[in-house]
């Protein structure tokens, strides 16, 4: 599951649910436990990935304020993210080989280099020319940005247990900081753009790139996988990652599930949300909901750090029944603070899910595998959650956009009780 991030990766069967994987030949990468959370490595790699998700928050803002200010279609808006998410979702997979053949560290590195480039020239052309940069220039970048996440995203997960004895602690730490990026980064970028224009954002969001890909290039971590394992051809090492992936239960089990999940139900509650809110209450009213699903998952992230259930994905999928709530809300349009009391309810249920997830996944499977499955489990989930959005309007058109979001209030129901009904899922134990 992905984060906005959000956003994949050797080899027992996972089919009994509280069997575990034997550690992996060689030396653990991770640090010694007992080690304070905020170590040296960590301090970088928090201090890299929330300057970064701060940046990230400011570019659909960013390209907003730029692109409509120059005249351009409102339609410019939405291709110019469309570039940005073809390469990423086409070449993530392709991310996850790299991250395990030359280092996930290298190839963050390298990821923030290229998007420093890119958010650099936006900047001077939104600066410098009138009318701002022509739109191929746009696209043409945007992509680039797309091409840097498809490489930088893989390596996040297998990071994580490499410099965090408490890998839930880590990821709730980070979750929350990710939560308050989503809130800070649009507000700080609309204050700016305000102010001084779009060019200005872009270059706040290429120093955030750079700050970023200091703070990793400093970041020093051990081999990954046991020393002198033999690798094959980079085809033949991706399609060992599907093995990986598909031998077990709960891993392919959860992601299949998620398929759907995110074409049916969180695909289209994202811009049918935004429609209802908008039409019913004014931009304003949505702003304000988006703060308060914000602080939903701020406390989510709390609950992640204080909560040791012994079934992880088991107490994730109970925390999902609170998307029902959001959903309902909406589609029986309720008042104003029903629909906060829903949102609040959604992001925090959805944080702690994502705290939930990472951690089994960061914890059960082996270093040396970790980050081309992280990279299938992206790739997944982001093309169905593309194509959930994409269908939503077309769908609402012909039925109702209540009505869509009652049957997704239904079907997250369904697919929590799924989670559950699957042994391999609901029975499999914390590390």
């Amino acid at each position: 599951m992905t984060d906005k991030s959000a956003c994949a990766q050797d080899i027992p069967e996972a089919t009994a649910p509280a069997r575990h994987e034997p550690p992996p030949p060689g030396p653990s990468p991770a640090p010694p436990a007992g080690q304070p959370l905020w170590n040296h490595r960590f301090k970088l790699f928090f201090t890299a990935r929330t300057v970064a998700l701060f940046g990230d928050g400011m570019v659909p803002v960013a390209l907003a304020a730029g692109l409509l200010g120059a005249g351009r279609p409102a339609s410019s808006v939405g291709y110019a993210l469309g570039a940005w998410m073809g390469p990423f979702a086409a070449l993530v997979l392709f991310g996850g080989v790299l991250a395990d053949r030359f280092t996930p560290r290298r190839m963050m590195v390298i990821a923030d280099a290229l998007r420093l480039v890119g958010a650099s020239v936006l900047a001077v052309s939104f600066m410098v020319l009138d009318g701002g940069p022509p739109l191929g220039e746009v696209y043409a970048l945007s992509a680039l940005s797309g091409v840097g996440a498809a490489l930088f995203q893989p390596g996040v997960a297998s990071t994580v247990p490499r410099i965090a004895s408490d890998v839930q602690r880590a990821n709730a730490v980070l979750g929350v900081s990710e939560a308050l990026m989503a809130m800070a980064g649009p507000a700080f970028a609309g204050t700016v753009a305000g102010l001084w224009g779009a060019g200005a954002v872009f270059a706040v969001n290429a120093s955030t790139f750079a700050v970023s890909g200091v703070c990793l290039f400093l970041l020093r971590l051990g081999a990954s996988g046991p020393a002198g394992a033999p690798r094959g051809g980079f085809f033949a090492e991706l399609a060992g990652g599907w093995r990986e992936f598909t031998a077990r239960g709960w891993l392919w089990g959860v992601i299949t599930v998620w398929t759907v999940y995110g074409l049916t139900v969180l695909g289209p509650a994202t811009p049918l949300t935004a429609i209802l809110v908008t039409e019913g209450h004014g931009a304003g009213t949505y702003g304000a909901l988006m703060a308060v699903n914000g602080a939903g998952s701020v406390l989510g992230g709390l609950l992640a750090l204080r909560l040791r259930p012994a079934r992880p994905l088991a107490a994730g999928a109970l925390a999902l029944l609170g998307v029902s709530v959001a959903l309902l809300s909406l589609g029986l349009d309720l008042p104003v603070a029903a629909l906060g009391v829903g949102q609040f309810t959604v992001g925090a249920a959805f944080a702690f899910w994502l705290v939930m997830w990472s951690t089994t996944v960061q914890t059960h499977v082996p270093p040396e595998a970790l980050n081309r499955l992280h990279a299938y489990d992206v790739a997944g989930s982001l093309l169905m959650l593309a194509a959930g959005r994409a269908l939503a309007g077309p769908v609402a058109e012909t039925v109702g956009a209540e009505k869509v979001l009652l049957v997704g209030a239904g079907l997250n129901v369904v697919a929590v009780a799924v989670l559950l009904a699957v042994p391999a899922i609901s029975g499999l134990r914390r590390v």
